[in-house]
């Protein structure tokens, strides 16, 4: 049985990682209010380059079409780029993410294609690296990083089209995590290179336009700003989930330690009055004896 000067040690460092984890909760809740705005701005411009693009692909000639758009003609090689934070202590959101690629690239895998994966972000090199420490072919960290700009996804976007320039892949994925709530943050999975067109300009009744330049000329700058969204969009999003993620896990590590102090003073109390009514015994006895 510990004794009680363990006990004392045990409650002393249980409090003091409850101040710790209480301070982080509280930092979290404190950034995950601008971190949400960020993502939920980041939304609506992400999703009318996306129908935008969607307009001028439906209206341009695919045979003169830019590669990024028209693609290599295969999918025999897939780039998976999985964001992820450059820390932890935020529950399953980390592992959320790295799930979903290695299913996506176990997949593929299995149906004879070759999968190469480029990491943004510590953690999920990490986790790869493990399974997967000879497909990953970069990673970018941004933990220098403290505010998250187009910049940043600028350069990873430049990285992306510069492989695909060179013929290192035929289809490109990116995956991260869309916030939703604190208790609520969603893997996703979306094909950026060449994008996911999907539907058709003209199918709901719109307006059909006339471009100047052409459509070619337009999609050569449109593309590359297109992914470059893309990625600022899942930096964003990943962000506000990363601190939804640990305001969630600290809380719960917070009440945790709480339960534990309190469970660790009954042990202390019980103990000390073992050892005081052992004492009063022996007082006793020795008094009888005599």
């Amino acid at each position: 049985m510990a004794s009680l000067k363990d006990l004392r040690n045990r409650i002393a460092s249980t409090k003091a990682t409850q101040k710790i984890t209480k301070a982080m909760q509280m930092v979290a809740a404190s950034k995950l209010r601008r971190a949400q705005v960020a993502a939920e701005a980041a939304r609506p411009y992400a999703q009318h380059m996306n129908k935008m693009l969607v307009n001028i692909a439906g209206a341009a000639n695919m045979a003169s079409a830019p590669k990024l758009l028209a693609g290599t003609g295969g999918d025999q090689v897939h780039l998976l780029v999985v964001c992820t934070a450059e820390r932890g202590l935020c529950g399953a959101f980390n592992s959320a993410i790295v799930r979903l690629a290695r299913e996506r690239a176990n997949a593929l895998l299995a149906e004879g294609k070759e999968v190469k994966i480029f990491c943004v972000g510590r953690k999920g090199y990490e986790q790869l690296r493990r399974l997967f420490d000879r497909h990953i072919i970069g990673n970018v960290e941004l933990r220098s990083v403290r505010t998250l700009g187009f910049e940043n996804a600028k350069d990873i976007a430049d990285k992306l089209i510069e492989l695909f320039d060179r013929g290192e892949f035929d289809v490109a994925t990116l995956f991260y995590s869309r916030f939703r709530s604190v208790i609520a943050q969603i893997p996703t999975a979306q094909q950026i290179i060449p994008p996911a067109i999907g539907e058709k300009p003209g199918t709901d009744g719109g307006a059909i336009y006339e471009f100047e330049p052409d459509e070619e000329e337009i999609l050569v700058d449109l593309l590359p700003r297109f992914v470059a969204t893309q990625i600022l969009r899942a930096l964003l999003e990943n962000a506000a989930s990363f601190y939804g993620a640990q305001m969630s896990a600290m809380d719960n590590a917070t009440r945790n330690a709480g339960e534990m102090i309190r469970k660790q003073t009954m042990t202390y109390n019980r103990t000390r009055q073992a050892a005081i009514t052992k004492e009063l015994i022996e007082i006793i006895s020795g008094a009888e004896a005599l």
